[in-house]
């Protein structure tokens, strides 16, 4: 059986990268397999197509083994980006990211590709910063050749970051996180998946890291100016400490799904910027669109 008729198996498949991502193998010719809590196959797959949805948990080492078998690759988009009583950022990004990576090596699947986020590091505020940085490490620990990606900021089809500004800028003043001086490189969530296809099937890579960014870094008011333009507005800002944020954050915390989270904050008050010695878009081949040509794609040119 070759590569292309093993299947890539997608775990976290149905989430706004994961389902990206089995989109662009399947168009690609690749077989899929999509697993998740809840699967569900894509809108265009039809009967006869080399793609399949299997339900598993991450946590669940049976139905992990179950949906690895015959597999060729596997690519790990499963996130937690908000705690809850019954899962915990350690729980799904390290120890669980680590059982994933042992059952593919036992299996014996050698191509893992970790999804991750820019910024991942130990000594973080963030817990679900540092909890990205140790599965990274517990990932490498199994499989030494596994790939890491670190995206910087997503956006795509009325959803992710631009989406969320765009409802921001339509208030009477919009708050800037500080001075509103991170810088950014947005990164369109169809890029992201083309990249992780990629890495996916290639038979040999060039790195072991990859940060991902879109060609244009901005500053974060910047962006929010360019998107609040293009819905036919002019922004005007008002400035609020980081501290306030924080305090914010706090208040909403009890929420089920609070609008904003201390771990947020965290993220986005440092910039978001791809390294310089790491793997790139250049060496996969690939050219990452631009903010500004994807907006008329993502977003409706007037807000309503």
């Amino acid at each position: 059986m070759s590569d292309r008729t093993r299947p890539v198996v997608v775990i976290g498949g149905t989430g706004l990268i994961g389902a990206a991502v089995v989109r662009e193998l399947y168009f690609a010719g690749h077989a899929v397999r999509v697993v998740a809590r809840h699967p569900r196959l894509p809108e265009e797959v039809e009967d006869g197509d080399p793609v399949e949805a299997i339900q598993a948990d991450i946590e669940d080492p049976e139905s992990l083994k179950a949906a690895l078998e015959g597999a060729s690759a596997v690519i790990n988009a499963v996130s937690l980006y908000r705690e809850s009583g019954k899962r915990s950022f350690e729980q799904v990004h390290v120890e669980g990211a680590a059982r994933l990576a042992r059952l593919a090596r036992e299996a014996g699947i050698d191509r893992y590709v970790l999804l991750s986020g820019i910024g991942a590091r130990l000594d973080s505020p963030s817990p679900y910063v540092r909890a990205r940085a140790r599965g990274e490490q517990a990932v490498m620990g199994e499989i030494p050749r596994a790939v890491i990606v670190r995206p910087s900021a997503l956006y795509g089809q009325q959803s992710g970051l631009v989406a969320t500004l765009a409802r921001l800028v339509k208030m009477p003043l919009v708050p800037l996180f500080g001075a509103g001086e991170m810088r950014l490189q947005p990164l369109h969530v169809g890029d992201l998946a083309s990249a992780l296809a990629r890495l996916a099937t290639r038979a040999s890579l060039p790195r072991a890291l990859f940060e991902l960014g879109g060609p244009d870094p901005l500053r974060y008011r910047d962006l929010v100016t360019q998107v609040a333009r293009h819905l036919g507005r002019e922004p005007r800002f008002i400035k609020v400490p980081l501290p306030l944020w924080h305090a914010l954050a706090l208040a909403l915390s009890p929420l089920p799904s609070p609008p904003l989270t201390r771990d947020t904050l965290w993220l986005i008050s440092e910039d978001n910027l791809v390294a310089n010695g790491v793997g790139s878009f250049a060496d996969l081949g690939l050219n990452p669109r631009s903010l500004r040509d994807s907006l008329p794609h993502c977003l409706p040119t007037q807000a309503g």
